[in-house]
């Protein structure tokens, strides 16, 4: 197949990327400006920035990609905006919606305008909610999402589910959790590096459940809704087969690192308190609420398994780390 990324440069375009190749499929990556990041097979197409390719004129637009469209079967759309720029929420929630729904419908259409199969697109499992209370998160869950980028992303999929394109085309939306492997951004990269270092860190009393998708599990699956027949059209919330606290899950990295975990038992509401007076009440939810993901779905309907396990991707993870810094 030919398939189409945004992203390409991203923790996940680039492992998906990789994948890809692999399996002898072409690739057109649509970046912001010429990578030297990319391998050689790839061709590469400097779109912009999404959030400019958000406010273009269709005609604009079709000069730029139609080439690279015209000869895709699928298109996988992993580019987007996860972080906050501004303390204004309603300017904020404009930024994410522009780059995360606009421009992600523009995307479509123009695709369905040239004959793409299937477009596949990367949601968030924030579009189901921030924490789950008795029972796990499935796609039948009535959304409610909680923060301007997992509002964005759900306007995103409501559009998609809904638009009429030019000419048939079949959609797939994936829900993933935090998703974890080499060079992984924000929070985990934290967690690892302070493990690494032997900091002290307050979470041995956080037993907590949350599920997680490690990356080569997530770009397996990405692979697999590229040709499935059953997946056109189908939404699915996916993750490891294993939901762990943030006590299991320190002790796991540390195991991997061959490091022992330096956990001291701060009381969780203390923390929880604490986050709250310094604003911080978000980052409290994902470190220490309930986070879990029914991804039944996937297996049966998909026939889907993770390739790997959680141990397995840290210990990569760690393997890597070493070849790096030696």
């Amino acid at each position: 197949m030919q398939v189409f990324i945004t992203g390409a440069t991203g923790f996940i375009g680039k492992t998906l990327i990789n994948s890809l190749l692999a399996e002898n499929h072409g690739v057109i990556a649509a970046v912001r400006k010429y990578s030297n990041q990319l391998p050689a097979a790839v061709q590469q197409l400097e779109i912009g920035d999404l959030a400019t390719f958000a406010e273009a004129d269709e005609s604009v637009l079709k000069r730029g990609v139609a080439e690279s469209l015209s000869v895709s079967d699928v298109v996988v759309h992993l580019a987007g905006r996860a972080h906050i720029l501004s303390e204004d929420p309603v300017k904020e929630q404009s930024h994410f919606d522009a780059v995360n729904a606009t421009a992600t419908i523009k995307l479509a259409y123009l695709a369905s305008q040239y004959d793409v199969r299937r477009f596949v697109f990367v949601s968030s499992i924030g579009v189901n909610g921030n924490q789950t209370k008795q029972a796990a998160f499935t796609e039948d869950d009535t959304p409610n999402p909680q923060e301007p980028y997992a509002v964005s992303k759900w306007r995103a999929e409501q559009l998609l589910t809904t638009h009429t394109f030019a000419k048939p085309m079949e959609w797939v939306i994936i829900r993933p959790p935090l998703v974890y492997g080499p060079d992984a951004p924000g929070n985990f990269a934290s967690l690892l590096s302070w493990t690494k270092k032997r900091v002290p860190l307050p979470f041995g009393a956080v037993h907590n459940k949350r599920s997680m998708i490690a990356l080569d599990n997530l770009t397996d699956f990405i692979t697999l809704c590229l040709e499935a027949p059953a997946a056109a059209n189908q939404t699915f919330v996916i993750s490891d087969d294993e939901s762990v606290s943030l006590s299991e899950l320190l002790k796991k990295v540390a195991v991997a690192q061959g490091v022992s975990a330096k956990l001291i038992p701060v009381p969780v509401w203390l923390m929880k308190n604490t986050a709250k007076l310094l604003g911080k009440s978000a980052l409290a939810i994902r470190l220490f609420g309930d986070l879990q993901i029914d991804s039944s779905k996937a297996r049966t309907l998909l026939g889907w398994k993770p390739v790997t396990t959680m141990d397995q991707q840290l210990r990569k993870m760690a393997d890597l780390d070493k070849n790096e810094t030696f």
